[in-house]
């Protein structure tokens, strides 16, 4: 069975929410296993262990979360050369801009050599229904393309 891995992080909660969104839409998707784990918690093995990822994190002073910064650092090195291709798509819960955390992230994934398979969502300000719609989709579009073989 293929596995999509959400990773996160959140103080807030915002980012939670958007993180549960995603896997409630993941799990429309019967033949993907999808995971919810927070940054932290995150080894190399689960990152080489899933065949995309969701990358969620607040914008904290422009930038994306300390601790997806710490996953990063942690797994960038050792998996160098093992997860070319891999998907992903990111989510970014923003006071205002969001930007800044997006682009950090698909620096990093770059260096990776992950693919870009969906459209960064970003909710600006407190998150509302079209936020988690947004993610719920988001998380359903990846397990639908896993699914089907489509990347």
């Amino acid at each position: 069975m293929k596995r999509l891995l959400i990773v996160y992080h959140t103080q807030s909660g915002r980012t939670q929410r958007l993180a549960e969104a995603a896997l409630a839409g993941a799990r429309e998707i019967d033949d993907v296993s999808s995971v919810l784990q927070r940054a932290f918690a995150t080894t190399l093995d689960d990152l080489l262990d899933a065949d995309a990822l969701l990358l969620g994190t607040p914008e904290n002073f422009g930038t994306m979360s300390g601790a997806l910064k710490d996953l990063f650092d942690r797994t960038y090195e050792p998996a160098a050369g093992k997860m070319e291709g891999r998907p992903y798509a990111v989510f970014v819960s923003a006071g205002n801009d969001g930007r800044g955390a997006q682009a950090q992230i698909e620096r990093i994934a770059t260096g990776y050599g992950w693919k870009a398979v969906a459209p960064a969502h970003i909710a600006r300000g407190e998150v509302g229904a079209s936020d988690l719609d947004a993610c719920r989709e988001l998380g359903a579009t990846l397990a639908a393309g896993l699914s089907i073989g489509a990347f």
